[in-house]
């Protein structure tokens, strides 16, 4: 069997990039990914194709963006037509694992899954368990697997069932429901248990051929909310929690309030809770970091990481107040999409200790994987990531979608109307960033332009001192969307069917203006 590296795909779920000490955060959240950082190649301008979960992971998933691939709602299946990249490296011989802490992504059934010998869950019902990835099993341990089996199949459709019902995911959003369903289905998984059984597996590499390369996908969901980080972790970052009542009052009402995760605000936070939530976020950040730490040692200590391509991202970022503004099912502000990437590569095509000033699009992530084991098609190796170290594969320009998930549309047209008129939040949100500008286009009319590099924090619009570039970046985006399916805007005789199976596919197909 021929030689590649093992790969790491470790997906920081929800982690915002400027809580990173490595970028430039001020305070030291985080020590263990800094140092693994200095030893790797540093992305200070990439941007996630999506502004939350299933779209982002789907585009890095196959190379995609997600117009490509329609995975728009946490509803969506991803077309049997698609190769997702898990089945590529299956197929390339990689023995194929992943470590999952998201729901959307372990339990509710999106196609994702597609590829994986082995898929552990740790958040759902019913969680996996380590030993499932492989080894040898007693006779009493296969009648035991076989009805986990058969019980976890039920689950898994009951919660399927359970994620595309708008009423019951109404239901889960009241204050009473919450805490109920953050406990028992185990919401942000296991973040310890997973690192410990993925470093588990790429040490003793049990279930593994000789000599077969190991690809494992992570996905941790620490910086998640709710957020209740260990009072060690509070002490350091949000000491005034511990002795503030208000502060305690308020925590435990957002930690219920899950409709209020993602709602629009209708005037802007208190100063006071911003700050309560900035440094509960940052200890979670720490804790996640600490634990990262020890994984991180294990790889090296043993050997593992000397041939091991690790890539280090986030999926989004998250929104705590800024621009009237929680979580991340809405915007195309950088707050959401611009993540961190940190890659660490045995082969020296990624050079230790240096970063990289480029825009990039994390859906390359798909390329460099499939360039590292040696199964990428010439047309995918111009968009490995390493390629962006010398030159610029995107030309200088990166785009996003964002489409609110259909099923919080519904919530709020029940709850909050006036929000969705008001933020227009059933329109379709397009960014493109080119050079220093970015253009975010909101509907067919609604405009802003940013200058990111002299206003990071997207205050000042500036569409009418720039009107040139508006046009410019307007034509970039429409270029764009022509090309998304390399047909002429409207032609729907050559749409893949897969992309118009799901109504809702089709609605939001028309939105974008692909079908008339």
């Amino acid at each position: 069997m021929t030689m590649h590296p093992d790969i790491i795909l470790l997906v920081l779920d929800t982690q915002r990039l400027d809580r990173l000490s490595c970028y430039g955060y001020t305070q030291e959240t985080t020590p263990y990914i800094d140092e693994l950082a200095s030893d790797a190649t540093l992305f200070r301008r990439a941007y996630a194709a999506a502004q939350w979960t299933v779209p982002s992971h789907a585009s890095m998933f196959t190379g995609l963006y997600p117009a490509q691939h329609t995975m728009l709602h946490a509803s969506s299946v991803l077309p049997d037509t698609l190769t997702t990249l898990a089945e590529r490296l299956s197929e390339e011989g990689y023995f194929t694992a992943a470590f999952c802490n998201n729901p959307l992504l372990g339990v509710v059934n999106t196609g994702l899954q597609r590829g994986f010998h082995s898929f552990l869950n740790y958040s759902g019902w019913m969680t996996s368990r380590p030993h499932q990835t492989g080894g040898e099993k007693r006779v009493f341990d296969r009648y035991r697997q076989r009805f986990k089996r058969g019980l976890a199949k039920t689950l898994s459709s009951m919660q399927d069932i359970f994620a595309r019902s708008d009423m019951l995911l109404d239901l889960s959003f009241s204050p009473l429901m919450a805490p109920f369903w953050q406990t028992a289905l185990s919401f942000k998984g296991n973040t310890a248990r997973s690192l410990q059984d993925t470093a588990k597996l790429h040490l003793e590499r049990r279930g593994l051929e000789k000599g077969q390369p190991l690809f494992s996908f992570v996905n941790l969901m620490g910086t998640h909310m709710p957020y209740h980080p260990p009072p060690a972790f509070v002490e350091r970052f949000a000491s005034h929690v511990s002795t503030d009542k208000e502060a305690r009052r308020f925590l435990r009402h957002f930690n219920s309030d899950v409709f209020g995760w993602m709602a629009p605000l209708v005037n802007n936070i208190d100063e006071k809770n911003k700050a309560m939530l900035d440094t509960m976020y940052n200890a979670e950040v720490a804790q996640q970091d600490e634990l990262l730490g020890a994984f991180f040692k294990q790889l090296r200590v043993s050997g593992a990481l000397d041939h091991t391509l690790l890539i280090i991202c986030a999926d989004h970022g998250e929104h705590l107040g800024e621009k009237q503004l929680m979580g991340h099912s809405i915007s195309l502000y950088d707050t959401l999409v611009h993540v961190p990437l940190i890659i660490r590569d045995p082969l020296g095509n990624f050079p230790r200790g240096t970063s990289v000033d480029h825009l990039v699009s994390t859906r390359r992530i798909f390329h460099t994987a499939l360039s590292a084991a040696g199964s990428s098609t010439d047309a995918e190796e111009t968009l490995t990531l390493a390629q962006g170290l010398n030159g610029d594969p995107d030309q200088g320009s990166v785009f996003a979608l964002g489409i609110t998930p259909q099923n919080l549309l519904n919530v709020m047209q029940r709850r909050r109307p006036d929000l969705i008129q008001a933020r227009h939040l059933d329109q379709p949100r397009r960014a493109v960033w080119h050079e220093r500008h970015k253009l975010i286009q909101t509907g067919d009319d609604e405009l802003e332009l940013f200058d990111i590099v002299d206003d990071p924090q997207e205050n000042v619009d500036l569409q009418h001192i720039l009107p040139e570039m508006v046009e410019t970046l307007r034509a970039y985006l429409l270029n764009f969307d022509q090309h998304m399916y390399n047909i002429p805007r409207g032609d729907l005789a050559e749409v893949p069917a897969a992309a118009i199976n799901d109504p809702q596919v089709y609605r939001r197909l028309h939105d974008l203006g692909y079908l008339e």
